[in-house]
């Protein structure tokens, strides 16, 4: 007995080392942790449960039967972050460079069916170089099998992926349909084709960190949602992103508790110019609303004139989707509805309420968002809210235009609660242009063309650039005294906390893609 129980810590002791000590060393050489050190950093301490350490390829083909490692390459298993369950793997690069085999792909496989099974988070460790080019189609068709399983999880349990060093080819494909794709500065980059395979088809010189780096899918691409300093900081990232979600579609994200008071924040009462063109920053009207440090942005660099991101209100998860007059002048155009649909849908599953801040002057005109296709894009915001059934809540904090006014949340596509500032602007368009189309004529036979425009423009701005006329029509719930708004928040958010709507019956809708 004692023999064999030494050919079993013999064996697992092995299977802790990867591809061994020399490579385990590069990989520290590199400013990168190694996937099990990973795990163990992600996870509470003690709480690892390891699935499959012995597992080997099976490939016989170019010699490989004498190059094997236990783990194939991937470490995967259970364990708890802040004492909740969460599935994980990750891609071990000391290990034929991470590269993905039959059996590598099948060790993955059954931890996202354990995971929808029992109805908790999964999260990936993305280190690989691709393929394993040794197995063929073997090694395709395992990318497809995690591919099937990333769909069907797909609103069923959260899915994070956290790109931690290379991930190319068809590898891209999982983490793009995961819920959220974190990178690390530096050491990590993404691609459908390398720098290598691009020069041979177009001549283009790029490096990987130009062609698929963080700083590229975070400000270009929008690929990645977040991007962190090194290894170390990313883990935090997960865990922090975790915290903010539910463990399955079953479930409610954890309430931390509350003690409401009647509490007045004057602070926001001064954020918004009295001068309508001027900007200020919705990040400061953000943090005068939530619970204090709680605001944790998503996709902060990319589209940078709406914002979104998960914070906490009366001790609750909420999604926040906010217009931002600091960039674009809040405009939607193609990048900002696109990213702001994404997050919709997402809290949508998840049973995140929503809460909508909107200082909207449009869509971006020109000919560059016509052609990229302004009308399908900024249509997928207007499906993400009107789909959604979680309680949602909008604050109008000035400017409501145009189509604009309808996408972002109105009571008209099925929004619960409408507020609006008394600075609100709810109209077709501003009062400027809008004199200008209705009193085209009166202004040109006026004998003065210029005192007669801006005499409509006031007339026009008093019957429509204010909060009032849709209020009357039931359209604004309420015009609230800015220091107001956390209470009515809360208050409104907890008056739909039991909110149930009843979907049509139907296979699932066409979202504009």
């Amino acid at each position: 007995m004692n023999t064999k129980i030494k050919t079993l810590n013999d064996k697992l002791k092995l299977s802790k080392l990867g591809g061994g000590q020399k490579r385990i060393d590069k990989q520290h050489q590199k400013k990168k942790l190694t996937a099990r050190e990973r795990v163990l950093y992600l996870l509470d301490e003690g709480s690892f449960e390891e699935i499959g350490a012995l597992v080997t390829h099976r490939t016989k083909d170019f010699g490989m039967e004498k190059q094997k490692f236990y783990g194939d390459g991937v470490v995967t298993g259970y364990g708890t972050v802040d004492g909740r369950l969460i599935y994980v793997f990750a891609q071990d690069f000391t290990v034929f460079g991470g590269s993905l085999s039959e059996t590598h792909a099948e060790k993955i496989c059954k931890i996202m069916d354990m995971a929808v099974n029992v109805g908790a988070p999964i999260i990936g460790l993305n280190d690989s170089g691709g393929a394993r080019i040794q197995e063929g189609v073997r090694s395709l068709g395992g990318y497809a099998d995690i591919f099937y399983r990333n769909v069907q999880a797909s609103g069923v349990i959260p899915q994070i992926s956290a790109i931690m060093g290379p991930c190319a080819g068809g590898a891209v494909y999982s983490p793009a349909m995961t819920d959220f794709t974190l990178m690390v500065q530096d050491t990590s980059y993404m691609f459908v084709t390398g720098p290598n395979v691009v020069k041979t088809v177009t001549n283009e010189e790029v490096t990987s960190e130009e062609l698929g780096g963080a700083s590229v899918h975070s400000t270009k691409s929008g690929v990645a949602h977040k991007t962190s300093a090194n290894d170390v900081e990313c883990l935090e990232d997960v865990k922090k992103l975790l915290s903010y979600l539910p463990q399955s579609n079953k479930e409610t994200p954890k309430d931390l508790g509350f003690e409401f008071q009647e509490e007045l924040r004057d602070s926001l009462s001064d954020i918004v110019p009295e001068n309508a063109n001027k900007p200020y920053d919705m990040h400061q009207v953000i943090e005068g609303i939530i619970d204090e440090d709680t605001f944790y942005e998503i996709h902060k660099d990319h589209a940078e004139n709406i914002i979104v991101g998960f914070a906490r209100l009366g001790g609750k998860s909420i999604g926040i989707v906010a217009n931002q007059p600091m960039f674009l002048a809040g405009v939607l155009d193609v990048n900002s509805s696109k990213k702001a649909a994404r997050f919709v849908r997402f809290c949508d599953c998840f049973n995140i309420p929503l809460l909508v801040l909107e200082d909207v002057p449009g869509f971006l005109p020109g000919t560059d968002q016509e052609w990229n296709g302004i009308i399908v894009h900024g249509a997928k915001l207007l499906y993400a809210f009107s789909e959604a059934t979680v309680p949602r809540v909008t604050v109008i904090t000035r400017k409501a235009y145009g189509g604009a006014y309808d996408v972002m949340n109105s009571k008209h596509i099925g929004a619960d609660m409408n507020f609006a500032w008394p600075n609100a602007e709810i109209a077709v368009m501003g009062a400027k242009g809008a004199a200008e189309i209705i009193f085209k004529r009166e202004i040109n036979a006026s004998e003065d063309p210029e005192a007669k425009w801006k005499e409509k423009e006031a007339e026009y701005a008093e019957l429509f650039a204010n909060p009032y006329s849709a209020s009357e029509r039931g359209f604004i719930d309420e015009v609230i005294l800015p220091k107001n708004t956390r209470r009515k928040l809360i208050k409104a958010f907890s008056m739909l906390e039991n909110k149930d709507v009843k979907k049509p019956n139907r296979k699932h809708g066409n979202i504009p893609l």
